[in-house]
């Protein structure tokens, strides 16, 4: 049972280049470590991103103003629910806003989307087409990509904080607010903002990151039933190997089901926070 044990360890590993070394990287050398690049996320972060640009162009260069086709109808529908979302939390000039709710929104489910294919069959595409050792498709279960996205938004969260109060308000808030501008709370006060606004980027990453990483763990243990069934079958339990094999595609089906859920709220999640912390950042203490 060698294979089993060293199956999940294998479709852990991503495929990464060392640029310090100006080679690719075999084995994990510690989750973050910025001299190494997780290749196969970024491919597949851009490739989707991709395909969402093109999705919604073709959509807007196909707009008519008599009645919508089926695909214009379902991409009118997610655009007017985006807008609706930002709309309820977010009071003022949405035309920035409303596209990057949008952008975040289907960029993320199409990342989570791809937790549905079957496990081995990305990596052996890979390996087969470039030689690839290893290969995550799931941009999302790599906390490198969540963290990415979420320091953008903080960076967000500043620009708009300080284009609403300028330099100097956005300053003076930081060391008076919450507890008042007593020259003795500044300091209090500083340390509480800034954890504050470090907890934004951080929760929005680890949440997304947690979420994905035990979807697709759950779905390498029970591809690890395959093992149990071939096992069966080559010791000459027929049935136990059937049995496995049935209790794979059931949990597998069920798993999916339920995982179509966690795809699609996270992607909400994401947007929605995005928005609110924008938000918030533009309203004082």
């Amino acid at each position: 049972m060698a294979g089993s044990t060293e199956y999940i360890p294998h479709h852990l590993e991503h495929l990464r280049y060392d640029l310090s070394k100006g080679e690719w990287a075999h084995g994990t050398e510690g989750i973050v470590n910025f001299h190494l690049i997780n290749v196969d996320s970024m491919l597949m972060a851009s490739v989707l991103g991709l395909i969402f640009l093109v999705i919604f162009t073709l959509a807007a260069r196909r707009a008519t103003v008599g009645v919508p086709g089926k695909f214009q109808a379902f991409v009118e529908i997610v655009v007017e629910f985006v807008d609706d979302r930002v709309k309820e939390v977010f009071h003022g000039d949405r035309k920035f806003l409303a596209p990057l709710a949008l952008t975040i929104f289907c960029w993320v489910i199409l990342m989570n989307a791809m937790d549905f294919l079957p496990v081995d069959v990305p990596g052996l595409i890979a390996h087969g087409a470039f030689g690839a050792e290893h290969f995550r498709v799931l941009p999302t279960a790599d906390i490198n990509t969540t963290f990415a996205m979420s320091l953008t938004v903080l960076l967000l969260v500043l620009f708009f904080s300080i284009k609403a109060k300028g330099v100097g308000g956005f300053g003076h808030e930081l060391i008076t607010a919450p507890f008042g501008g007593h020259p003795l709370l500044w300091i209090p006060n500083f340390a509480l903002n800034v954890v504050e606004l470090l907890a934004k980027p951080v929760s929005l990453a680890m949440r997304l990151f947690g979420n994905m990483y035990a979807g697709e763990l759950v779905f390498m243990l029970i591809a690890l039933l395959g093992f149990a069934a071939s096992g069966a079958f080559a010791s000459g339990a027929a049935a136990a190997g059937v049995l496995a094999l049935l209790g794979q595609v059931l949990m597998a089906s069920l798993w999916a089901i339920f995982h179509i859920l966690i795809v699609l709220l996270q992607g909400f999640i994401f947007m929605v926070l995005t928005v609110v912390y924008i938000s918030m950042g533009q309203e004082g203490h």
